[in-house]
């Protein structure tokens, strides 16, 4: 027996998948091609369209619009996706983008992110898992976010920067070259002004790994040498430390990229 709600001022393309539990509010429109996975929230005037996919238990909140057409002038109504995990939220006035034929084709949020309102989640972007977009705060296109990144209220991340797991922008962040994982950034633009401690120590990283952590990162962005043998030699003094090869590894991906540095 489906248990399926939907509000007599809703309006849903009969070809849309509904998952069982899904709740769709007053004045929400809901297109084609989209799928709500099991117990889906719409609350009201919740608008969702293109090739889209809400994962299990999320919920969306008044204003929210997803899956229309990217802000891209390359875009030319290629049929691109949306692709959003389970157990998300989005607060009111969230916007996200499908991918596009020159990009990546599709854009995708992991699970349990938290989306605050007025955020913006642009074309072909990947978004890892329990990421927090605060109040404002957007992604251009093509960017990635690693987990458990939190964006300050009102930061902005340039088109194709990454940002590595664990990292923190402050609020009003204009972030344009990319952050290492671990770290702390902030101004306009950007500097990275150490590594994110506090939330390290809030997700239970032992004290010995964050000690060590402290002491790659002071060796990384010393005045000493080059950049290039400053990577080396944390690679080799701290080659059993995860966090630091996690950042070494980032650095070393994307070697032609430019990386947010300290003042």
């Amino acid at each position: 027996m489906s248990t399926i709600k939907i509000h007599p001022h809703a309006v849903v393309h009969p070809s849309a998948q509904l998952g069982d539990g899904v709740e769709i509010g007053p004045f929400c429109t809901v297109g084609e091609h989209v799928v709500l996975k099991d117990r889906v929230r719409l609350i009201s005037n919740v608008s969702i369209d293109g090739h889209t996919t809400v994962g299990e238990d999320c919920v969306l909140y008044p204003n929210v619009s997803i899956g229309h057409p990217p802000q891209d002038f390359k875009y030319q109504g290629e049929e691109t996706t949306l692709v959003l995990g389970q157990r998300n939220i989005l607060r009111e006035g969230v916007t996200m983008h499908p991918g596009t034929g020159k990009g990546r084709g599709t854009t995708v949020v992991g699970d349990d992110c938290y989306f605050m309102c007025n955020t913006h989640v642009a074309h072909d972007c990947i978004v890892g898992n329990r990421v927090v977009f605060s109040n404002q705060a957007a992604a251009a296109g093509m960017v990635e976010i690693g987990d458990h990144v939190i964006l300050g209220g009102y930061a902005g991340v340039h088109q194709y920067v990454r940002v590595g797991r664990h990292a923190f922008l402050g609020g009003m962040a204009k972030v344009v070259t990319d952050v290492i994982p671990y770290g702390s950034v902030n101004g306009n633009e950007a500097k990275l002004a150490g590594l994110n401690v506090i939330g390290l120590k809030r997700r239970g990283m032992p004290r010995t790994t964050i000690r060590d952590l402290r002491s790659a990162y002071r060796l990384l962005f010393a005045q000493e040498g080059t950049f290039q043998e400053r990577i080396s030699d944390a690679a080799s003094l701290y080659g059993e430390n995860e966090p630091v090869m996690e950042i070494v590894e980032f650095i070393r991906q994307a070697a032609n990229r430019p990386i947010c540095m300290p003042d």
